[in-house]
């Protein structure tokens, strides 16, 4: 029989989750139970559940900017990239792996630690919003004011409404994708300074 990994452990406290329960609920005990190991030996991989829960953080980050990284790569023109990356969001939103749910719910209701773990996450997405940002106004020969306030104010407002989103049921995602569109949009507009 093989041991338990720090993966197998990650993988428990995920399965535990659901639509409203979020990591910072869980116990120790529980996580050990579902992974099928005594309490104890959850400390050869973590110190305590906060730290298992900021893993989880790190790689719900990790695994939701490969998914919009890879939309945007398949987009060419501004317009697809900002349908590309905001369905690729809502398809994570409603994804099995509940992965996204850890960034969404962890960032309003967890401890401090979880907090800066979430606040890091969505530091990468909006870095990487503005490098895009910049390279696309630069390929129209125009310029973006304030990209890293444009790349934050997208970034929040998607995580708000995936937020909102993960609280609503299914059938609502279209009506909810094209209004994050159309609102992304405002503030791509709102953002361009001609040269």
């Amino acid at each position: 029989m093989r041991g338990i990994s720090r993966d197998d452990l990650l993988a428990a406290a995920l399965r535990l989750l659901g639509p409203h329960r979020s990591v910072s609920s869980l116990s120790l005990r529980e996580v050990a139970r579902e992974a099928g190991i005594a309490p104890n030996s959850f400390y050869r991989h973590f110190r305590d559940i906060d730290e298992l829960a900021v893993a989880l953080i790190d790689l719900a980050g990790q695994s939701l900017r490969r998914i919009v990284g890879a939309a945007r790569r398949r987009a060419t023109s501004g317009e697809g990239i900002v349908r590309g990356s905001v369905e690729a969001f809502f398809e994570q939103v409603r994804a099995d792996d509940k992965l996204l749910h850890v960034l969404l719910r962890e960032g309003t209701v967890g401890s401090d630690a979880f907090k800066q773990a979430v606040d890091r996450e969505l530091s990468f997405f909006e870095d990487e919003l503005r490098a895009d940002l910049i390279r696309l106004a630069a390929r129209k020969r125009g310029v973006v004011h304030e990209p890293a306030l444009a790349s934050k104010a997208i970034t929040r407002l998607a995580f708000a409404m995936g937020a909102s989103a993960m609280d609503s049921p299914a059938d609502r995602d279209p009506e909810l994708i094209e209004q994050l569109i159309e609102m992304v949009r405002m503030i791509l507009i709102g953002a361009r300074v001609p040269v």
